[in-house]
């Protein structure tokens, strides 16, 4: 049996553990031994990595995305999307979604995972033939969460609409939280294949609770046969398993696969080197803590979340949040804990906690969630506190998403330039400017010292060729500061 890895080094592994701080120089070191590997798909960037480049890393989003494109001309590289949202936590007309989709290809996608919380299989089916116009490969995603109502058959009905889409190529299965073991996965995973019409699984698990590993073994028996993983430093804790550790497993279990393991090791070392230079996470780890599968909350948002405590000399607060959000989660009828919705759970938790008085603060988002602009509910929201949302004077005022067409977006962003348009559509002006005036994209790196510059130089001298002589000049540039 022969497993395909997919690598989210460059997407979930920064997103997880560096918050999206991820810049061009950060990573083209890197991207030629990432590029030899042998990866059936390497997964690149997502909207929110868009809107932290240029608000918080003045970044030009297109221009680091054309450099790594142009960096791996041998691998399929991937975008991620929500269905109906780009950049921001609200919804987001279909006529940009159609244009973030052909945007994303024109600049070099050509594999795309799309997922749903409350799975509207219709906005999927149209994006995923927007890809198909580029000839590009589209996961549907299954967004794994525990709950009362999120049952085997929920999933599998779920499975055969996505299966069901002629543009879906694979199936996607993605659990945030990383809660699924043996015994759940000997039930679901059966239910799933059984209505996915032989389109290849793919499992991809954030590794909090210290178990996905474990989860991708067993898994692979029952059907999935597209694994995803990252380089070790940008892997494990709030991340995926690393790439090291599944790849030597597969070895014991006398599975095959196509990767040259010897350009992990180097890789590992760069990532390792710029992320200590940088102050940014590495080689993070997890112990088994069953207050996980209470909250359920995802990688991305348990880093970010605590992050933002500590901002706010908050941090002894913590496990208080982490109850609460699974209070509001029930109090909401068990939304997944994805994008949106793990944020506006967070949010609402924090709110609560800290305002004197539960649901006495409610953001706009929330009542949006209420109100049906997400979707239904998977379950109803608690009757007394859907009455105190819906009692908020925000929503008598609040409108339903609007659908204005491309025109009509040209005409009020003021630009017909289609990476411009999406730009400001979904940031703020200002922030766009600062951008701007931060000037061209920076592609060397980033490193504090001679000394780090040289040790990066020293680990990385196990490749050869143009990266090699890339790397060398790059950081040479940094050595002559």
């Amino acid at each position: 049996m022969r497993i395909e890895f997919l690598d989210q080094t460059l997407r979930d592994g920064q997103q997880s553990l560096w918050g999206m701080r991820m810049q061009a120089r950060h990573a083209l070191p890197a991207c030629e031994a990432l590029d030899r590997t042998g990866f059936r798909v390497i997964d690149l960037t997502g909207s929110h990595h868009f809107e932290v480049l240029v608000r918080h890393c003045r970044e030009d989003p297109w221009a680091m995305m054309d450099a790594l494109v142009a960096a791996m001309p041998r691998t399929t590289l991937r975008s991620g999307m929500r269905a109906n949202a780009a950049i921001s936590f609200r919804t987001t007309p279909d006529a940009l979604m159609d244009l973030w989709m052909r945007q994303l290809n024109r600049h070099g996608a050509r594999s795309f995972w799309i997922y749903d919380v409350l799975f509207d299989i219709p906005r999927t089916a149209r994006l995923a033939r927007v890809a198909k116009e580029f000839g590009s490969e589209v996961a549907g995603a299954i967004m794994f969460t525990l709950s009362p109502v999120h049952t085997d058959a929920y999933y599998a009905e779920k499975a055969r609409a996505l299966a069901a889409i002629a543009e879906v190529d694979t199936l996607l299965l993605y659990d945030t939280a990383g809660v699924l073991e043996k015994e759940r996965l000997s039930t679901l995973l059966p239910a799933i294949v059984a209505e996915a019409r032989g389109k290849p699984i793919e499992f991809h698990a954030n590794n909090l609770m210290g178990q996905s590993a474990k989860a991708y073994l067993d898994a692979l028996p029952l059907g999935v046969s597209i694994l995803h993983t990252a380089s070790r430093p940008m892997a494990n804790g709030p991340s995926v398993p690393s790439t090291e550790c599944i790849a030597a497993n597969l070895g014991h279990l006398g599975l095959s696969h196509g990767l040259d393991l010897s350009l992990l090791p180097p890789v590992a070392a760069h990532f390792e080197a710029v992320g200590k230079a940088c102050g940014f996470r590495v080689n993070a780890s997890a112990e088994y803590d069953l207050f996980s599968v209470t909250h359920q909350l995802p990688g991305g948002m348990y880093g970010t979340l605590r992050a933002q405590l500590a901002q706010h000399g908050m941090e002894d607060r913590m496990a208080d949040v982490l109850a609460e959000v699974a209070t509001v989660r029930r109090e909401l009828g068990w939304p997944g804990m994805a994008t949106p919705f793990s944020q506006l759970v967070g949010i609402q938790a924090v709110l609560n906690l800290t305002s004197g008085e539960r649901w006495s603060i409610i953001p706009e988002e929330v009542i949006a969630y209420a109100a049906g602009h997400y979707g239904a509910p998977v379950a109803p929201i608690d009757p007394d506190v859907l009455d105190r949302i819906m009692a908020d004077p925000k929503a008598k005022t609040l409108a339903p998403p609007e659908q204005p067409d491309l025109e009509e977006l040209y005409r009020r962003h003021g630009t017909r330039d289609d990476d411009e348009l999406f730009l400001r559509a979904l940031v703020p002006q200002a922030d766009i400017d600062r951008m701007r005036a931060a000037g061209p994209l920076v592609t060397t790196l980033p490193l504090a010292s001679s000394a780090e510059a040289e040790q990066v130089l020293r680990l990385m001298q196990t490749l050869s060729g143009r990266h090699f002589r890339w790397v060398s000049e790059s950081l040479s540039v940094e050595l002559a500061r």
